[in-house]
């Protein structure tokens, strides 16, 4: 199935990829911050968690004392914050014409929960499966920009002293979860900006506001 992508009219929808350490939380902060200063409205928010019930799910899949889960379970928990996420939080946002800005967003679920652990499942359904589920979770809503933070796992792995589940996943995992990121963002140009993390936190930040600054003449333009 291809599925096409809903953008919305109102407000600017930006959301930020990459594995793990490699700065999304610092840059999506950065970012909340530049565009607060300049007066406009700005919902940041994250995934998974940022829901009474996401905080839930969030316990669930990241907590190494869950252990094992099926990787169905583990797909339809993340689908299930994510549904909680864009109903009651990100769409209401966009709807009002707010700036939202989510730490991780689909793309996390199609590059962690399909490509990542459908590497023993030999074949393309299970990676085309996990997207129809996390499409329909979040009525094909899409980012006007994602912005991908390329970092070698070995790198940013090794920025953390202890490691949730999945961080604790072996580097092959982590290795299929960047291809994936890069592989998206090279089949979409136009919505994805990716960024080598290794760079300053503020030529990064900069590189961001540049490509963001288009959308907020647009959104005040109500064009696409």
């Amino acid at each position: 199935m291809t599925w096409a992508g809903r953008y919305t009219d109102t407000g600017v929808f930006v959301c930020f990829e990459g594995g793990e350490g490699s700065g999304k939380s610092t840059q999506s902060r950065l970012l909340s911050d530049a565009l607060g200063a300049a007066r406009y409205s700005v919902r940041l928010t994250f995934e998974p968690g940022d829901t009474a019930v996401g905080k839930e799910m969030r316990r669930i899949v990241l907590s190494p004392e869950t252990g094992d889960l099926d990787d169905r379970t583990e797909a339809l928990l993340y689908a299930a914050d994510k549904a909680e996420h864009v109903a009651t939080v990100v769409l209401p946002a966009l709807e009002r014409g707010e700036v939202v800005i989510t730490d991780r967003y689909v793309d996390s679920t199609l590059a962690y929960q399909g490509a990542g652990r459908g590497f023993d499942k030999l074949n393309q359904q299970w990676v085309a499966e996990v997207e129809h589920v996390a499409r329909w979770a979040t009525g094909d809503l899409r980012p006007h920009l994602t912005v991908v933070l390329d970092l070698d796992p070995e790198a940013g792995l090794g920025r953390f002293s202890g490691r949730d589940r999945i961080e604790g996943e072996s580097l092959d995992f982590h290795q299929r979860v960047r291809q994936a990121f890069l592989d998206m963002a090279a089949a979409d140009p136009h919505h994805y900006l990716v960024l080598d993390a290794r760079s300053s936190v503020d030529h990064i930040a900069a590189a961001i506001r540049a490509r963001v600054e288009p959308l907020l003449t647009q959104a005040r333009q109500g064009v696409r």
